[in-house]
C-alpha cells in the first residue's frame, strides 16, 4: 500500500510517498480504508524533530483521518462498511490503518469524509480545553488567540455552541471575516486586542482565554476578569511562555495547561465526540476546509502550514 513517509528530519522536503507493507489487524483493532487525511501543524514540527513526540524516520505523519471500516472483531460496534473519523498521534497518512477502537468515532449519516477528517483533533482539543480544563459556563466570555487557525476556529465554534460570547483575535481583516463567519461574535486585531476586549466587556475582561499561540502571554493575562482562566493549548509562535505567579495571585486568575492526550488516557474522548456531534447537529460546528489534493501533496501542505498560509484545515483525498 502507499503511505506518506518522513524520510529524514529536514522538514517538508523530506516527505515522500512510499510503498509499505499493509498493516495486519490485531484482535483489539479495526482495519480502516482511509479516504481522507488532514495534515496538521504537529506534523510539520515532527518532520523537523521539534515535536514532543519524536518518531525515528522513516515514519508516516498524520493525525486526523476519515474512512470506511474494512474488518473488525465480531464484538465490535464498528462493523465493516461503517464510516468513521479518527485521530492518532501520527501515522494516519496511509491507505490502510489498523487502529484500536478508542481512536475512532462513528460518523452520522450524511457526514462527508472531507469534513470529517477536518474535525477530530482540533475539535476534541477545543472541547477538552473549554469544558474539562476551562469549566466554561454558559454566558461567559471567551477570547481566542490565533482564532483563524484550525484549533482557533474549533474553539470559536465549540464556545459559541456552549453559549459563550466569543471574541476572536486575528492578524488581518480577511482573517477577521473568517472568524466571524465561523461564529465569533466579535473580531479584534492582534495589536490592539487588550484594549478592544476590555471595551467589549465594559472594562471587566473575559472569563476564558484560549491560547494556541504561546510566546509572551502578559497581554493575554491582562484581558482576564477576576477568576478568569487562560488555557495554554499550544505554542504556534515557537516560543514557550513563562508566567510570574504573583500576577495570578493579585488578580485571582489561573493559567491551565491543556494536553489533549488525556482524552484517550482517561477514556473520555468518545463522550466528547458525542457532545461535538450534538453541537454539529444544532448547526454550531462546520469546519473550514481547503481541498488540498492527494497524498502526493502532503509535503506541499506542510509548507503552506509553515508559511502560515492555511485558514482552517487542508484535507487530502487518499
Amino acid at each position: 500500500m502507499r503511505a506518506v513517509c518522513v524520510t529524514n528530519l529536514d522538514g517538508p522536503a523530506g516527505v515522500r510517498i512510499r510503498e509499505v507493507p499493509a498493516p495486519a489487524r490485531a484482535d483489539d483493532e479495526v482495519l480502516i480504508e482511509v479516504k481522507t487525511v488532514a495534515p496538521a501543524f504537529p506534523d510539520l514540527l515532527m518532520s523537523r524533530g521539534e515535536y514532543q513526540i519524536t518518531p525515528t524516520p522513516p515514519f508516516s505523519p498524520g493525525s486526523d483521518f476519515a474512512g470506511t471500516v474494512v474488518e473488525s472483531s465480531p464484538s465490535s460496534e464498528f462493523v465493516p462498511g461503517t464510516h468513521v473519523a479518527g485521530c492518532l498521534s501520527f501515522g494516519a497518512a496511509a491507505e490502510l490503518l489498523a487502529v484500536t477502537e478508542d481512536r475512532i468515532y462513528p460518523l452520522p449519516e450524511g457526514f462527508g469524509f472531507i469534513e470529517a477528517a477536518a474535525l477530530p483533533m482540533n475539535y476534541l482539543t477545543a472541547h477538552f480545553a473549554l469544558v474539562t480544563r476551562g469549566a466554561l459556563i454558559k454566558g461567559e466570555r471567551v477570547l481566542v488567540l490565533g482564532a483563524s487557525g484550525g484549533v482557533g476556529l474549533a474553539a470559536i465554534q465549540v464556545a459559541a455552541g456552549l453559549g459563550a460570547e466569543v471574541i476572536a483575535v486575528v492578524s488581518t481583516r480577511e482573517r477577521a471575516t473568517v472568524a466571524l463567519r465561523a461564529g465569533a461574535h466579535h473580531a479584534v486585531m492582534r495589536e490592539s486586542f487588550v484594549t478592544e476586549s476590555r471595551d467589549l466587556t465594559g472594562g471587566r475582561g473575559v472569563d476564558v482565554v484560549v491560547d494556541v499561540v504561546g510566546g509572551d502571554i502578559r497581554n493575554a493575562l491582562r484581558t482576564l476578569a477576576p477568576l478568569g482562566r487562560l488555557l495554554a493549548v499550544g505554542f504556534a509562535s515557537g516560543e514557550i511562555p513563562t508566567v510570574k505567579v504573583n500576577r495570578l495571585l493579585l488578580t485571582n486568575t489561573d493559567v491551565r495547561g491543556v494536553e489533549s492526550d488525556y482524552l484517550w488516557t482517561a477514556g473520555i474522548s468518545r463522550r466528547a465526540w458525542d457532545d461535538l456531534m450534538m453541537l454539529r447537529e444544532s448547526g454550531h460546528i462546520h469546519p473550514a476546509v481547503s481541498a488540498g489534493g492527494g497524498l502526493i501533496d502532503y509535503g506541499a501542505a506542510l509548507q503552506k502550514l509553515d508559511r502560515r498560509q492555511v485558514v482552517g484545515r487542508i484535507v487530502l483525498t487518499v
